[in-house]
């Protein structure tokens, strides 16, 4: 299935439905489409138009969000605090519904996972994450506009410094921080929309809201 909305986007920036670049995460795919006929069970593609100035970057698909809907942060807790607060700040229009035959659409951002598969127990490796880095460095080249790439946690902060070729320690995460990077480019972080995070209240709605408030501050100034 396709959401509304996303575009079709380089062979460099999108995984085919059967990639075997992770034998891990190509196993549970297959697993899953015996299991679960019905579902998505493939790479998830990036949401949202290219021309976008902000892209939020994920983590990976949850087993029963995206890897079942197809469309990023769709199905599962996740998706709530991020479509509310994308709808709030005007990214977004429509009604967010946890489906992707919802009607609602991403207007000033695009949204992509640095891991495009769901990894077993939510949790992507090391050697999977650098396996899909290429596909993050096709979607940054694709988007000509891109002013701020929001990294939900730090795994997703660490992907896109991998991804433009920066040391990861020059750099380091911390959630309300927005870091400069060459060639304009706005790097924000925020921890993770997350169920843990949001019923610890490690991350509260405030909190996430502030970081794309700030984002859309450093977009319009």
């Amino acid at each position: 299935m396709t959401a509304a909305g996303s575009q079709p986007l380089p062979a460099a920036a999108q995984p085919e439905p059967d990639c075997p670049l992770c034998p891990r995460l190509a196993g549970l795919r297959a697993a899953n489409r015996i299991a679960y006929p019905d579902w998505h069970n493939a790479p998830v593609p990036s949401w949202g138009p290219v021309e976008a100035p902000l892209l939020v970057l994920g983590m990976a698909p949850g087993q029963r969000g995206a890897n079942r809907t197809g469309r990023p942060f769709t199905g599962d807790h996740a998706g709530r605090l991020l479509y509310a607060t994308l709808l709030r700040f005007g990214l977004a229009s429509g009604e967010y519904l946890e489906r992707p035959d919802d009607g609602m659409r991403l207007t000033g951002c695009r949204v992509t996972n640095a891991v495009r598969c769901v990894p077993p127990a939510n949790l992507p490796q090391p050697p999977e994450i650098r396996a899909c880095n290429g596909f993050l460095r096709g979607e940054l080249a694709a988007m000509p506009n891109l002013r701020v790439v929001l990294a939900l946690g730090t795994l997703a902060h660490a992907a896109l410094l991998r991804a433009l070729g920066l040391r990861l320690s020059a750099t380091p995460f911390a959630h309300g921080a927005v870091h400069a990077l060459p060639d304009g480019l706005l790097l924000a972080d925020s921890y993770h929309v997350s169920r843990y995070n949001t019923s610890t209240r490690r991350l509260t709605t405030p909190m996430f809201e502030a970081v794309v408030a700030e984002a859309m501050r450093r977009i319009s100034g």
